[in-house]
């Protein structure tokens, strides 16, 4: 009996299972993304603060705190697998020309990041199912954001961009936070 004790107290812990290298790649990759989505929105608030447009800066602020909640999900999914996440260095200088223009390059982020998200699932999909499953929360986020942003798209193709009066009802009608 005290053999089997001591052979019990004297065995070591064995290593968890971690996410693959490739994965573990593709996930950062992913989380850059969202940093960078997260720095340009708050780009587009503070542009927008500062010229008037206080419905579009509340939108705004709303999205780059869900990029930062995708950028958490992408850690906390690493973290669980035993992975340190790389924490990226994201230097946005983002110049904005008007209303129109933030919502034309979010428009491009967005639909970037839902290509991003597509492909990282195909290439994970053959030897990673359950991070497969994990992304399609992400990948669903990024279908209604894409369609999210070509609403304000197509609603600005109804208005003349460089008419004042316009701008600023576009913006009361579409930015509402």
């Amino acid at each position: 009996m005290a053999t089997n004790i001591k052979a019990l107290t004297m065995a070591k812990a064995m290593n968890p299972k971690t996410l693959g290298n490739s994965t573990a790649t593709l996930l950062n990759e992913r989380l850059y993304d969202e940093y960078t989505a997260h720095f340009f929105y708050r780009n587009a608030r503070n542009f927008c603060k500062g010229v008037g447009y206080n419905n579009a800066a509340a939108f705004f602020e709303k999205e780059a705190a869900t990029e930062l909640e995708h950028a958490e999900k992408l850690q906390n999914y690493m973290v669980d697998w035993n992975v340190h996440p790389t924490m990226p260095s994201v230097k946005p200088n983002i110049q904005f020309a008007g209303l129109i223009d933030i919502v034309n390059k979010a428009y491009l982020i967005e639909f970037d990041l839902f290509e991003k998200y597509n492909q990282t699932s195909m290439k994970i999909f053959e030897h990673d199912l359950a991070t497969f499953d994990f992304l399609q929360e992400l990948r669903e986020i990024q279908t209604e954001s894409v369609a999210e942003y070509s609403d304000l798209l197509n609603a600005a193709q109804l208005i003349d961009p460089t008419n004042l009066l316009d701008i600023i009802h576009y913006e009361e009608i579409y930015f509402k936070a």
